[in-house]
């Protein structure tokens, strides 16, 4: 008979914890809107890091073609 391994119950992470006070201090709509808001961000930063780096190719094809 094999002995079965026993887990430790997983501790919660911090983004865990946050998210559980948050569901109880706002709404679902709030909650939302928090997170939409969130991923706008990230895709703001996203997109300002594109647009460096395509800045930096084309400077780099203009220097080669003088």
């Amino acid at each position: 008979m094999q002995a079965v391994p026993v887990r430790p119950n997983a501790i919660p992470s911090v983004t865990h914890a946050l998210r559980a006070v948050e569901s109880l201090l706002l709404s679902s709509g709030q909650r939302t809107a928090r997170r939409n808001a969130w991923n706008s961000v990230l895709e703001d930063r996203r997109r300002a890091k594109d647009r460096v780096e395509a800045e930096y190719v084309l400077e780099a094809a203009a220097d080669r073609r003088s």
